[in-house]
């Protein structure tokens, strides 16, 4: 009973640290997650769209941590339950999901794992009795260390989690897991596979008034894209340094197009308060929000091969 205990307790704590690991590092993505979830479309809890950032990084910490923790026996009771009522709100969700269709992908291993909502719910079920096993034999997790090492690491381990956070949020996820990594080739991700399932890019349109542009700018050798998924959203401060960065790439031989799911007139009226030396094209917001983690942000692609990416804040890093 014992092993099965310390067998349980591994499981348990290396699966929460690699769910809350992989969302660590791109908490805006769980963020979109959570919005879609409090859509009016999924649960209508709309009020508390606004706070589905600091909402993310509270669950994906905790993961972490009480992962962390579970593995490292720091204070068993708590984290026990802890983890108790984090698998509930999780098993909530993925039941949802899965028995109304509504969130096709829950995001549970963030963008690392594509899991069906049947898998995601069928994994948490399983995880839920293990966890259950473990309140029942909370006498059994016993520190593996002595003295405060365990309470030292998880005390570490919550500092580091809300530093990378921090890092993340001011910059871009520290492991991309989509098909927009630097490296990746859009063109080659828009491929059917053999298989006959969907693309991994999809929704990759860059429309004008007329046409869909895409297909001749992932043809070209040096294209800058701004991303701005959503002008009213958007940093103005980080528009400064667009117009900058745009200029210099322009001279370079860059072909530069700003591209956004805002409203025409809207565009246009951003385009002469801050001097934007191009032009807007269109695309889904939700693409936007993929291919880059920052509103505004900027794409570097060669021959449809993304060769860099930066939130705002690091356009001046871009190497033209």
């Amino acid at each position: 009973m014992k092993l099965l205990v310390q067998f349980s307790r591994i499981i348990v704590g290396v699966l929460f640290i690699f769910s809350g690991f992989v969302k660590l590092v791109d908490p805006i993505g769980s963020q979109y997650k959570f919005q879609e979830y409090f859509s009016e479309g999924v649960l209508n809890i709309e009020f508390l769209i606004p706070y589905t950032l600091p909402f993310a990084i509270l669950l994906i910490v905790a993961e972490v941590v009480l992962g962390i923790a579970l593995l490292v026996g720091w204070k068993p009771k708590l984290t026990i339950f802890s983890l108790l009522i984090l698998i509930i709100v999780f098993l909530f969700l993925t039941w949802y999901s899965a028995y109304y269709n509504k969130v096709t992908d829950c995001g549970c291993f963030g963008d690392a794992i594509k899991l069906t909502p049947w898998q995601s719910f069928y994994k948490d079920v399983l995880l839920t009795l293990l966890i259950l096993f473990l309140t029942f034999r909370i006498k059994d997790i016993k520190p593996i260390f002595a003295g405060k090492l365990p309470t030292i690491i998880t005390y570490i381990s919550i500092f580091s989690s809300l530093l990378v956070t921090y890092y993340v949020l001011v910059h871009l996820p520290i492991i991309d897991f989509r098909p927009y990594a630097i490296g990746k080739n859009i063109s080659e991700g828009m491929k059917y596979p053999e298989d006959g399932s969907i693309p991994l890019v999809h929704d990759f349109v860059l429309e004008d008034s007329q046409n869909d542009l895409a297909p001749e700018i992932l043809a070209k050798e040096k294209v800058m894209l701004v991303i701005v998924y959503n002008l009213d959203k958007s940093d103005e401060n980080g528009f400064f340094k667009i117009t900058e960065v745009a200029n210099k790439a322009i001279k370079k031989g860059y072909t530069v197009y700003g591209v956004s799911a805002s409203f025409a007139d809207e565009l246009i009226l951003a385009q002469n308060k801050y001097n934007l030396p191009f032009e807007f094209l269109f695309c889904d917001e939700t693409t936007l929000k993929t291919i880059v983690r920052a509103n505004p942000g900027v794409l570097i692609l060669n021959k449809g091969t993304v060769v860099d990416k930066r939130n705002w804040v690091d356009v001046d890093e871009i190497k033209l």
